[in-house]
């Protein structure tokens, strides 16, 4: 009689394993994936900081003058389409990724201009509330960078997890795939040129 239940109670112990693995497994990925989101969250965040400071900073450099609108107007509509761009940690895409990072590269590449424009006024750079606004800014480009980072880390780990073996067994059974990260903007490897 012990003889006949010995098979099934390895058969058992080796189902408890494979069990307990995928359940491990499984877990891991999970939370890989809601970390991923959470990296993306922060990164909406960043992202947010940015387009609430423009107006503000556009208030300021109106009412320390009257000069360059046109100036002012493209900041101002480059942070209305960049608002309206909106990507769930669902929908986490290349194709997602470009329409967003085009619309924030908008929002930067407009106040890149007014920051310039407002070089040209020395009157304008001492106001303290330009000064206070500036560095908020700066600040927030920073954030925005280093969430940029995190959210790549996180979606290498995650990536790490549902490609590596023996996690991709568990990640093909629950439908875990591949998400993509941040790429370097077209051109971004060439070095501008500078002139005087």
């Amino acid at each position: 009689m012990k003889q006949r239940s010995r098979p099934w109670i390895i058969l058992v112990v080796i189902l408890a394993i494979v069990g307990i693995w995928i359940g491990v497994s499984y877990n891991g990925l999970v939370k890989q994936d809601e970390n991923v989101k959470l990296n993306w969250g922060n990164l909406q965040n960043a992202y947010q900081r940015r387009l609430d400071l423009t107006p503000n900073l556009v208030a300021v450099v109106k009412a320390s003058s009257d000069f360059e609108k046109q100036t002012l107007q493209e900041v101002a509509e480059a942070r209305a389409k960049a608002s309206q761009v909106s990507i769930d940690a669902t929908g986490l895409s290349a194709e997602n990724f470009a329409k967003l990072e085009q619309a924030q590269g908008q929002v930067a590449s407009s106040m890149n201009r007014l920051i310039g424009v407002i070089e040209k006024y020395p009157e304008l750079k001492t106001t303290q509330s330009f000064l206070l606004l500036q560095s908020q800014l700066e600040g927030t480009e920073r954030r925005i960078k280093v969430s940029r980072n995190d959210f790549n880390t996180a979606v290498a780990t995650y990536n790490k997890k549902v490609r590596g073996f023996p996690g991709s067994i568990v990640a093909s059974v629950f439908s875990f795939k591949s998400k993509e990260g941040f790429t370097a903007d077209a051109g971004a490897g060439t070095t501008p040129e500078v002139k005087f």
